[in-house]
């Protein structure tokens, strides 16, 4: 594992409640630069909502969400500035190519669109060249989490948030995109996964915090070449959920 001692996100004490309905209680984790770690729950933990209150979507019952040092709720827009998002299902433009799409997106977030820097990230996340003036239209859904990708990669953000990031992938299409990861790693970017995806999270993760009820149950570190005891990883997973 490769990381920093900064800490790129921070959830201190995070408490969020709808009505009467009390999703997050007490949420506390911290990821650090250079680092890549998966949150896993059941429907209903609070995964969507702890990267709804990163992202300045929603405000906090108690408790405060940082990016960077930047609390969220004070500036959202200098928190946001510093993240990329990848949702499951991933938003671009189908009738524009991959350079279009990752050129009119970083226009849009006031970031550098120099055609090497576009070319550079599309060629780090693995896209095949011939593809990089198509049309997205035609392009499988690993080849969109590519553009996806490369999209945060060029934007050279220090935190990456991932929902379901593997869902609906094949086998190669999910290995390609650990590999990405890896790319990000490299780079010193912080990675939030959530994901339902044990697997997954064991293959790439430093860190596993298994989420329940709207707070950390338990936390798994990466060690050795086995990295987690995937057997004892989803007797946790199976005991939260039950918990939840």
């Amino acid at each position: 594992m490769t990381t920093t001692s900064a800490t790129a996100l921070d959830a201190e004490g995070l408490e969020q409640r709808y009505g009467t309905q009390q999703v997050l209680r007490g949420l506390t984790f911290s990821v650090r630069a250079g680092e890549i770690y998966a949150l896993l729950g059941g429907n209903g933990a609070g995964k969507s909502t702890t990267l709804n209150l990163f992202l300045g979507l929603a405000r906090p019952t108690a408790g405060a969400a940082r990016v960077c040092g930047v609390e969220v709720g004070s500036d959202p827009a200098a928190a946001r500035a510093r993240i990329a998002y990848v949702p499951e299902n991933v938003a671009l433009y189908e009738h524009l190519t991959a350079r279009e799409n990752i050129d009119y997106l970083l226009t849009l977030a006031r970031a550098d669109t120099t055609a090497a820097l576009i070319e550079e990230a599309l060629d780090a996340v693995g896209l095949v060249r011939e593809a990089w003036d198509r049309r997205l239209g035609g392009y499988s859904k690993g080849m969109r989490q590519k553009v996806a990708i490369a999209l945060a990669i060029a934007r050279r953000v220090p935190v990456l948030l991932l929902d379901e990031p593997t869902s609906g992938l094949d086998p190669r299409a999910t290995a390609d995109f650990h590999r990405l990861l890896e790319t990000a790693r490299i780079r010193g970017v912080a990675t939030l996964m959530v994901t339902h995806d044990l697997l997954g999270a064991a293959e790439v993760a430093d860190r596993i915090g298994f989420l329940a009820e709207g707070r950390i149950e338990a936390e798994l570190v990466a060690e050795g070449p086995e990295r987690f005891d995937v057997r004892a990883l989803h007797q946790r997973y199976l005991q939260v959920g039950a918990a939840a």
